[in-house]
This record gives structure tokens, C-alpha cells and sequence, in this order.
């Protein structure tokens, strides 16, 4: 029974610093770039608190700069992966039973030195890593991340409240024990949000799980700069292990391993199919059901009708398209618009987006970077390439590249005279829009096409004045998106305000930023004490008279 549940914090959203000219954030900022620039950073395995050398080495480069190493990671291999997970399973019991405001203490405390004196340090790590500008890295890897600390430690403290029973009758006592799952958790995080790579090993911890956490192989510097954040915040040993690693390696043997509890995940819709049938195949072997929690992929659409604010829509096409290089699970890759509208914004629109500067994050005047490595470069120019040849596609905007120095892709606009052509409907995960023009009587035609088109329901937008239309998109456009936005671009969730996820071929919808997604870290254990039994086993309904 839980009585008197302390009330950390209330959360509130970090505010985001500007980096102006001659700010004192700039100023910091740019001194921790040139420190990390001018350094190889040596990264270990740290399992059970301790860095692991292996000795197997692979580099790290800026995609701006692909010649530049930044640091040498050393990979996990099995025995080390043994490891990681003994040293979760040993912590379990210990951190299981610390009291979640003890647990939520320290990622509060993680959330203050990130808000503080590691902000310049992650952000610039983030910058350089992922090729974020400071912008993108702000309301990343600090403001973001530190709203998912705060929120999250809230949404513990509602959890431990809301699952008690409401009554208890005089002759018996009713509670709930709010247990965490039994085993550990894997978590498997992507290279694009910083945020997002330690939010999902945490919100499971916070629950009192322990588990293994998997970076991706593009991220290496900015994550283990966040594992040792935590580790300067009181986290104990054991209770997260840092495991870089091949994913062939690292997820053959977490995912077939009897005491998976549970993998968070986000990353693309086809390994993470891949990931749910390895489990599913060694269910048999496993001491419970895993609880499986995906983001995956997107196809993220605009919607606009002829009567639309167009000066908003535009700015939502170029930034909700080329912010991040696209490189945003949210990020507006397909575009249906009016004739009308299109003729009367597509001069300005194009004027736009060919003032967007492209080039090295570290000059603070360029509006998006690099692609994060080669093999999204190629994918990404072959797309573009594939749209020149095609005399169904016109390209608007962009079409250039350049991957000589660092892996830089013009923002390019590809207008489609086919509306489930392959940019219309696959996800490329970089600079690229498409744009389908409809005629301006077949607006609810149009949205049943975009809801058709693709397999992915992450986020959409709608673009219109009239309330009517509004509702009628609203309607027809219900399952296309999860994070669903009304004039207004379909990036930009904030935690507390838009807790995000999708379906479909986007993932499991647990909504990271809200109580949902915690949730899916404890397996409650009801409980009932009587006080006063019965003594007759015999009922009145089965009596002689």
C-alpha cells in the first residue's frame, strides 16, 4: 500500500537558449567544439560501472567532415554482451527494490548537470557526432532530454499513485505493487535524437529495471557522454550497461536471451519486424512474454486544402522538411497540395528554400549539415537521381550533392505527377520533399489517397481555415498518423504537451513523453489481505431447507 506518495519536482519544459551573437551560451558552445574537435575521444563498453577496453576499434568521424576522427570506439563482443547482461540481472534486485523517488532522484539530478555544466559539452558533442546545428542540438539533446528527466519522474509518481485500488472494504486491505519486469530490458536507440538515445534505457530504469543499452553505430560520442552524465549523477553500477557493439552480435544474443523482459526500440520499420519475429521464435525458451516498444519509420504528409493560410504552409514545407537534413522520424517527406495553391506559393516557396545554406555545423550561419553517413548518402542520391531521369518528376528545388568532404544533399523539392510514385511513398529519411499537385475539387479524394499511400502512421498535418475541412481531415486521416498537427508543420513534439509515437508500420504507439510508455515497464502485483476469513466453508444455497 502506498500512502503520502512524495511529489518531486513539478515538471516544467526547459526554456530554449538562442545562441545569438555574442551570447554567453555561444561563446560556450563554441569553446567546447574546438576542445572536442582537437581530440580523439577513447570510448569503452562500461558494464557493471567499469570501462571495458576491448580492443577491437572502430572509428568515429563528423559526416561534415568524414576524414576527421573524433573518437575510437571499442566494440563489444560476446563475452562482453555476458557481461552486460549479468551485470543488469545481478543489479536488478538492488535497484528493484530502491525507492522510486531514491531512482528518479538521480535522473532529476542528471537533468540539472545537463541543464548546467554539460550542456555545452553534450550539445557540442551532438553537433559534431550527428551533425546537428546548434540549433537542432538545443532542443535535442538538452532541452529535450531534460524535459523527458523531469516529465518522467512526474509520470512515476502518478503511476505509483493511480494503480491502487480505490476501495477497500472494512474486512480486507486492497493494494497494488507496482513491480518492474523480471529480467532486463534492451534498448536499442538511433543516431538521430541524442534525447532519444538516453531516454529509452532510462524510462524503463526509472521503473526499476535494469538493462543493456545498445547506441547506434553513428552516435557513439554524444551517448557515451550521456552514460557517464548519469553515472556523475549517482547512478549505480549495473543499472544501465553501455554495450557498442555489431548488431548482429549484441541483438542475437539480448533477444534470445531467457530473461528478456522487454526492448525499447526506435529505429527503422524492418529491423525492428526482425527484431519481434527473433523473439517470437524463442518464446519457448523465455521466462515471460517480452514487452516489445517501437518507433519505427515515416512517411509524414501535408495536407492542404485551397482554402489554407499559404505563407504558413510554406514555412511548414521548408522547415518541417529540411531541418536535421530531414533526418527527423516526423519530418514532412510528402506534400499534396492544391493547384491553386501551389501556383501562387511555388515561386516564393523555391526563392526560400534556396537561400537554406548547407555546410559544417560549426559555422553557425548554415541551416542543415550533412546526412549521417554514406550509405544514407547513396540511398538518399538515388532517390533524387531515380526523380531527374523520370519524366513524371520535375525537380523544383535542390538535386544537388556533394559527398567528397562531408555527406551534404541539397533540400530538394520533387514535384510527382504520380501520387504514389517512389518519393511519394517510401521513407528516404533525408532532404527530400515531394510534392503531389491535386485539382482543388478533390480534397477528400486526396485525403484518401494520402492515407492509402504509404504504410507508415507517424505524423501529418492539415492545412485549412475553415473548421468543416479541418474536421473532415481529421475523420478520414484518423489512423494515418499518430501525432496528428493542425497548421502547423509535423515535426516538433514537445514531452508533456505531444507525447509522440506512431502506428501501422511506425510502431507500437507507447507514447514516449506520457505515462503510456512508462507503463510498459512494471508487471503490477494485485494484492488482497483479509482480515477476517471465513471459517465455514459451506455457502446458504446448497442448505436442506
Amino acid at each position: 500500500m502506498v500512502n503520502n506518495v512524495p511529489k518531486p519536482p513539478t515538471p516544467i519544459n526547459e526554456p530554449i537558449l538562442g545562441y545569438l551573437p555574442d551570447s554567453p551560451e555561444r561563446a560556450a558552445l563554441k569553446a567546447e567544439i574546438k576542445r572536442q574537435e582537437a581530440t580523439i575521444l577513447e570510448i569503452p563498453c562500461i558494464i557493471n560501472g567499469k570501462e571495458v577496453f576491448t580492443g577491437t576499434v572502430v572509428e568515429q568521424v563528423m559526416p561534415h567532415d568524414h576524414s576527421h576522427v573524433i573518437a575510437r570506439v571499442h566494440m563489444a563482443g560476446e563475452q562482453e554482451v555476458h557481461a552486460a547482461i549479468d551485470s543488469a540481472l545481478d543489479a536488478h534486485d538492488m535497484w528493484s527494490n530502491m525507492p522510486w523517488e531514491a531512482r528518479c532522484a538521480i535522473f532529476l539530478k542528471a537533468s540539472e548537470l545537463l541543464k548546467g555544466e554539460y550542456r555545452a559539452q553534450i550539445n557540442a558533442a551532438t553537433m559534431l557526432n550527428q551533425s546537428k546545428t546548434c540549433h537542432q542540438a538545443e532542443i535535442d539533446a538538452a532541452c529535450e532530454l531534460i524535459d523527458f528527466w523531469r516529465f518522467n519522474s512526474d509520470y512515476v509518481r502518478q503511476i505509483y499513485e493511480d494503480l491502487q485500488p480505490p476501495v477497500s472494504p472494512s474486512t480486507m486491505w486492497n493494494s497494488s505493487e507496482v513491480r518492474p519486469l523480471e529480467g532486463f530490458v534492451f534498448s536499442v536507440t538511433p543516431f538521430n535524437f541524442s534525447s532519444i538515445a538516453a531516454n529509452l534505457p532510462t524510462s524503463a530504469a526509472m521503473m526499476g529495471n535494469t538493462g543493456v543499452w545498445k547506441p547506434s553505430r553513428n552516435s557513439y560520442v554524444s551517448n557515451y557522454l550521456l552514460m557517464r552524465l548519469m553515472m556523475d549523477a549517482g547512478l549505480p553500477a549495473g543499472v544501465i550497461n553501455f554495450i557498442p557493439g555489431p548488431a548482429a552480435v549484441v541483438g542475437e544474443i539480448c533477444m534470445t536471451h531467457n530473461m528478456l523482459a522487454g526492448i525499447h526500440f526506435t529505429g527503422s520499420t524492418p529491423v525492428f519486424r526482425k527484431m519481434w519475429r527473433t523473439v517470437a521464435n524463442n518464446l519457448e525458451n523465455m521466462r515471460s512474454y517480452p514487452r516489445i516498444v517501437g518507433e519505427t519509420g515515416g512517411k509524414d504528409f501535408i495536407v492542404a486544402h485551397p482554402d489554407c493560410d499559404r505563407k504558413a504552409l510554406s514555412v511548414a514545407m521548408l522547415r518541417g522538411s529540411f531541418e536535421f537534413q530531414g533526418q527527423k522520424c516526423s519530418a514532412a517527406s510528402r506534400a499534396y497540395v492544391p493547384t491553386s495553391v501551389w501556383n501562387a506559393i511555388k515561386d516564393d516557396y523555391c526563392a526560400e528554400v534556396a537561400k537554406i545554406t548547407v555546410g559544417d555545423p560549426r559555422d553557425f550561419t548554415n541551416f542543415m549539415s550533412a546526412v549521417i553517413d554514406k550509405k544514407s548518402f547513396d540511398n538518399i542520391t538515388g532517390y533524387i537521381d531515380r526523380a531527374k531521369a523520370d519524366p513524371g518528376c520535375e525537380i523544383v528545388t535542390g538535386g544537388g550533392y556533394d559527398g567528397s568532404t562531408g555527406y551534404f544533399i541539397e533540400p530538394t523539392t520533387i514535384v510527382c505527377s504520380d501520387a504514389k510514385y517512389e518519393s511519394m511513398s517510401e521513407e528516404i529519411f533525408g532532404p527530400v520533399l515531394s510534392v503531389y499537385v491535386y485539382p482543388d475539387e478533390e480534397f477528400e479524394a486526396i485525403l484518401k489517397t494520402c492515407d492509402e499511400t504509404s504504410e507508415f502512421a507517424l505524423t501529418g498535418s492539415i492545412f485549412a481555415k475553415d473548421r468543416r475541412h479541418i474536421v473532415t481531415a481529421m475523420k478520414a486521416l484518423r489512423y494515418s498518423a499518430g501525432n496528428f498537427y493542425i497548421n502547423d508543420k509535423p515535426t516538433g513534439a514537445v514531452v508533456g504537451q505531444q507525447p509522440f509515437g506512431g502506428a501501422r508500420g511506425s510502431g507500437t504507439n507507447d507514447k514516449a513523453g506520457s505515462p503510456l510508455n512508462l507503463l510498459r515497464w512494471v508487471s503490477p502485483r494485485s494484492i488482497k489481505e483479509t482480515f477476517a476469513p471465513p471459517h465455514d466453508w459451506t455457502y446458504g444455497f446448497h442448505s436442506q431447507q
